[in-house]
C-alpha cells in the first residue's frame, strides 16, 4: 500500500443555514475562477437549477461543480471540487451523503443572525465526520451585522457539538457573497482570493492509494438524455478507464458484472469526457443502469465493499393514494395506481431519506420522510410531472423503548418575533406541550425564544403560526430526538366550510358563506359535494350551499346582486393545504389544482358518522 497525497485536488463542501449564502458564494467563486466565459449569461443562484429552489430560495439537491486556481506554494494549478449542500434539515439526507466525498467544509454563518438552527445540523454532520472546518462569517455588509459576535457564538457551538481541538482551531474569513469580496478581517478585500488562499491551505489534500484495486461508492444519481442513469461518487481508491470491467456489488449484497462505459469529470457548470480518473478525485460515470445510491463500485478481482451511507431515519409520514374524487382523471396526465407505484418507487433511488411501504389497499402507499417539507418537494415535483393523485394529513412516527413505552419525536424550535405578538406565540405553543428552553431580547426589539416541541405538535403549527404573527414570524426547526410521548393535544381550534353540492360556486352563495369564515374560492370555480371551501371560524364543521343562485324577479334585483362584492379568497399554496389538513380529511394533488376534502363526501353519511361518535363517547363517560 502507498499512500500519496493529491496536491492538485481540494473536495469541499459548502454548509450553512438556510439563506445564510452558500449558493451565492458559489456564483462568486466560479465567477473569480473565470469559469465563464465574457459573454456568457449567467443567472444569479446559478447552482439552484431546480425550478422548485429558484422558486422557493432554497437548495433542495446537492450539485457539484469545480474550478481551478493557481497555488503560489506548490507552483501548480489545483482543481477544488465544490458541493452547494441543502441547508434545511428536511433535506439531511443530501448532506449526509455529501459528506463521505470531501475532505472539509466552508461553514458559512449571517453576520447578523450568527449560528441557527441548521447551523447546528450541517456542522453536527460534517465534526461527526472528521472534517476540517473554515468558517465563513458572511453578509459582514449588512446594517445590523455584529461579526465577532457571530465569530463567538459559533465558536460555543463547535465546543457544543464536541469537535476535537484540531477541529475548534479553525480558520476565519469575512465576506460579502453578494459583492464576492473577503478578508481576514471584517475590512474586506476587493475580491475572494483571502477565501482560496484559505482553502488551499487549510483543506487537506485527498490521501490515496493510485495503485490499489479501484474502489468506488456511489452517491448521487443524474440522468442524462442520450446515456441514461448517470452515477456521482468519489474514487477512494486506484484508478478508472473508460472500457474498463467493474463489479457493482448492491445494497444487498449481489456482485453485477458492469463495464466504464462513459466517463466525467466537472469542469464548471459541466461535465466534462474523460478517458481515465484516479482516486480523490468525484467522477460521474453513465451507463449503468439499474444502480443505486450506497452501492460500491470496484475492481471485479478484489469485490471489498465500502461502509453503507448512514441516514437518520424518517419522522413523519402520508398516505399517497389514487385520487377518488368526482373530479378525478380531468386535470392529471397519471393516476392509477400503477403509475404512482411507479414514480414513488422510482423516486427511492435519488431520495434517499424516503421511505415507501405498501399497504393493505392496492390503491395507497405509506410515504415517510424527514418533515413536512421534505413530503410537500415530493407532492409538488409529482404534480408538476402530471400526476393525480390524493394525500392524507401528515402524522408523526411512533417508536416504543426496551420497556414498551411509547416515544415520538420532538423538534427544537427557533422562533424570531415582535415583541406585541410574542404572547401569541408563547400560548400557542403551551398548548402543543411546547417547553421554553430561552427567551432572549435582540438589539431591534424583536424577541427571539427556544422550545422544545412535539413534531406532532406543529403539524399544522406553520400556518397559525404565521397568523398570529402577521406574517412577520421567522421559526425554524430542527429535530432533537425521540422521548416519552407527551399525551393527546389539539392542533387545530377551528373546523371547515364543505360544499353541499357538486356545482359553480356563485356569488350570491359564496357572499352568504363568508359570513361564516374564510373562503378559499371566488365565484365561478367548480365544486363538488364534501370539498372543503373556506375555513369556519369554530371548531367543527358547517356544510354550506356555496352554488346557490338567487331567484331574481325582477330587473331592480338583477343590478342589486351586480353590487355585490366579495373579500378576495385565501388561495392556499401546497405547505399550506397541507398544515391545514384534519384528521378525516384529504388533499387532491392535480397538475393544475390543490383540493382540500372530505374524506367521506357525502354529508348525510358524514353527518351519521359524528351522531354515533358523539353518542359512543357518551356512552363511555
Amino acid at each position: 500500500m502507498m499512500i500519496t497525497e493529491r496536491t492538485d485536488i481540494r473536495n469541499i463542501a459548502i454548509i450553512a443555514h438556510v439563506d445564510h449564502g452558500k449558493t451565492t458564494l458559489v456564483d462568486g467563486l466560479l465567477r473569480q475562477a473565470n469559469t465563464f466565459r465574457e459573454n456568457q449569461q449567467v443567472a444569479e443562484r446559478v447552482m439552484d437549477s431546480n425550478d422548485l429552489e429558484r422558486e422557493r430560495g432554497i437548495t433542495i439537491l446537492a450539485k457539484n461543480t469545480a474550478i481551478s486556481v493557481y497555488d503560489p506554494e506548490s507552483r501548480q494549478q489545483v482543481k477544488i471540487n465544490i458541493v452547494d449542500t441543502p441547508g434545511h434539515a428536511d433535506f439531511g439526507g443530501e448532506v449526509e451523503r455529501v459528506m463521505n466525498m470531501v475532505d472539509g467544509v466552508l461553514l458559512l454563518v449571517d453576520a447578523a443572525e450568527g449560528p441557527m438552527p441548521q447551523t447546528r445540523f450541517v456542522l453536527k454532520k460534517a465534526l461527526e465526520m472528521g472534517h476540517q472546518a473554515i468558517v465563513v462569517i458572511n453578509k459582514v455588509d449588512r446594517k445590523d451585522a455584529e461579526p465577532e459576535r457571530a465569530l463567538n457564538q459559533t465558536f460555543d457551538l463547535f465546543i457544543d457539538l464536541g469537535a476535537t481541538n484540531e477541529q475548534a482551531d479553525f480558520p476565519v474569513i469575512f465576506a460579502s457573497a453578494t459583492s464576492a469580496r473577503a478578508g481576514l478581517t471584517p475590512q474586506l478585500g476587493p475580491d475572494l482570493q483571502p477565501l482560496f488562499s484559505t482553502i488551499l491551505r487549510y483543506i487537506p489534500a485527498p490521501k490515496v492509494d493510485i495503485d490499489a484495486p479501484y474502489r468506488m461508492l456511489v452517491t448521487n444519481l443524474g440522468y442524462d438524455d442520450y446515456r441514461g442513469v448517470t452515477a456521482m461518487g468519489r474514487i477512494y481508491a486506484g484508478k478508472i478507464h473508460v472500457g474498463q470491467a467493474l463489479t457493482r456489488i448492491t445494497l444487498d449484497g449481489q456482485q453485477i458484472t458492469e463495464t466504464a462505459q462513459y466517463l466525467y469529470i466537472h469542469k464548471g457548470l459541466e461535465h466534462i469526457e474523460v478517458e481515465e480518473a484516479a482516486a480523490g478525485e468525484i467522477i460521474t460515470l453513465a451507463g449503468l443502469e439499474g444502480i443505486a445510491i450506497g452501492e460500491t463500485l470496484t475492481d471485479p478481482e478484489h469485490p471489498d465493499p465500502l461502509p453503507p451511507i448512514r441516514v437518520e431515519e424518517p419522522t413523519v409520514r402520508m398516505t399517497f393514494g389514487v385520487n377518488t374524487s368526482p373530479f378525478a382523471g380531468r386535470e392529471g396526465r397519471w393516476g392509477t395506481s400503477r403509475k404512482l407505484r411507479e414514480r414513488l418507487f422510482a423516486e427511492l433511488r435519488t431520495n434517499v431519506a424516503l421511505r415507501v411501504e405498501e399497504t393493505e389497499s392496492t390503491d395507497s402507499f405509506l410515504v415517510s420522510g424527514r418533515g413536512e417539507l421534505h413530503l410537500a418537494i415530493l407532492i409538488e415535483t409529482m404534480r408538476r410531472e402530471g400526476y393525480e393523485f390524493q394525500v392524507s394529513r401528515p402524522e408523526v412516527i411512533y417508536h416504543k423503548d426496551k420497556d414498551g413505552n411509547l416515544l415520538e419525536p420532538y423538534e427544537e424550535v427557533y422562533i424570531e418575533t415582535s415583541a406585541d405578538t410574542v404572547g401569541a406565540v408563547v400560548e400557542m405553543l403551551g398548548k402543543r406541550h411546547g417547553n421554553m428552553k430561552d427567551m432572549q431580547e435582540n438589539i431591534d426589539g424583536s424577541v427571539r425564544i427556544i422550545y422544545i416541541v412535539p413534531t406532532r405538535g406543529l403539524l399544522g403549527f406553520r400556518y397559525q403560526f404565521l397568523t398570529a404573527t402577521r406574517g412577520l414570524g421567522v421559526m425554524n426547526t430542527l429535530f432533537h430526538g425521540y422521548d416519552l410521548a407527551s399525551g393527546a393535544l389539539a392542533t387545530r381550534y377551528t373546523g371547515s366550510l364543505v360544499a353541499w353540492e357538486t356545482g359553480v360556486t356563485s356569488t350570491y352563495g359564496l357572499k352568504n358563506a363568508e359570513e361564516r369564515g374564510t373562503l378559499f374560492y371566488g365565484a365561478g370555480v367548480d365544486v363538488y359535494e364534501g370539498m372543503v371551501v373556506g375555513e369556519y371560524t369554530r371548531p367543527g364543521d358547517l356544510t354550506i350551499n356555496v352554488c346557490k343562485q338567487k331567484h331574481l324577479t325582477n330587473m331592480r334585483s338583477s343590478n342589486k346582486d351586480i353590487e355585490i362584492r366579495l373579500t378576495p379568497p385565501h388561495e392556499m399554496s401546497l405547505d399550506e393545504a397541507i398544515e391545514y389538513l384534519a384528521d378525516d380529511e384529504l388533499l387532491e394533488v392535480t397538475p393544475r389544482a390543490y383540493r382540500i376534502r372530505k374524506r367521506i363526501l357525502d354529508s348525510e353519511e358524514r353527518g351519521k358518522l359524528v351522531k354515533n361518535a358523539k353518542k359512543a363517547l357518551e356512552e363511555e363517560e
